[in-house]
């Protein structure tokens, strides 16, 4: 009976130690788990979030940059040729049709997306709006492309910048997004490092039980034996 009760314990031990190693292995897949979705949320706020507001930034600087340039050249108190201007626009719009190629190849939620094209359409009206201008101040109707400049093309670069806006608001909510899926994600990972401590320690104490049980029960008995010997 002694040795089939010790067998027993040793039994249970083995179980809870088998059950440690099984909640350790379980812990540490749903571990890995939230540590990938934490990866995957820090990758996307970098990539599909810092670099493309950072775009935002350089689009915003070459626009303004041909606002200032028309406004120059429209205004100065010398006449100059159309070519000197409408190469540094060129320059421009090719940075802007760069930096809005880079832009689409990110991640784009169906919110960002038609914010993106509407942009571009305000941007080609624009484009358009200086070429007529500079078109008008060749012909010599220069007072008539200062009116169609300060009045049609302000409404329209007014426009542009708001679609810019637009994009950086929609940037700032989705960054806020992935922040709170991080910090869920982190809050999950934590718990599941609690009741991973937690188990073990609960189970590690039974074993010592079990254990010191199992060395009670080798002690040799007093009582009846004894007698029996004494006798």
């Amino acid at each position: 009976m002694k040795w089939s009760f010790v067998i027993q314990q040793k039994l249970k031990a083995a179980m809870l130690l088998g059950g440690v190693m099984v909640v350790i292995i379980i812990g540490n897949l749903i571990s890995r788990y939230h540590m990938d979705g934490i990866d995957k949320s820090f990758a996307s706020i970098y990539q599909d979030r810092l670099l493309p507001a950072t775009t935002i930034t350089y689009l915003a600087e070459n626009l303004y940059a041909k606002r200032l340039s028309m406004e120059k050249f429209l205004h100065a108190q010398e006449a100059q040729p159309e070519s000197a201007v409408a190469g540094l626009l060129k320059t421009h719009n090719r940075h802007i049709d760069s930096l809005i190629v880079s832009f689409e190849k990110t991640y784009l939620v169906d919110k960002e997306a038609k914010s993106l094209s509407a942009f571009k359409n305000r941007v080609q009206e624009y484009v358009l709006l200086e070429q007529m201008v500079l078109n008008l101040h060749k012909s010599g109707n220069t007072d008539e492309g200062k009116k169609l400049f300060e009045g049609v093309g302000s409404d329209t670069f007014q426009s542009t910048i708001t679609r810019l806006n637009e994009l950086t608001h929609i940037q700032s909510d989705i960054g806020k997004q992935l922040m709170k899926e991080s910090k869920s994600e982190m809050a999950g990972f934590s718990l599941i490092s609690v009741l991973q401590i937690s188990l073990v320690l609960v189970i590690g104490i039974m074993i010592l039980v079990l254990i010191q049980s199992s060395r009670i029960s080798n002690l040799p008995k007093k009582g009846k034996e004894q007698q029996f010997n004494l006798n």
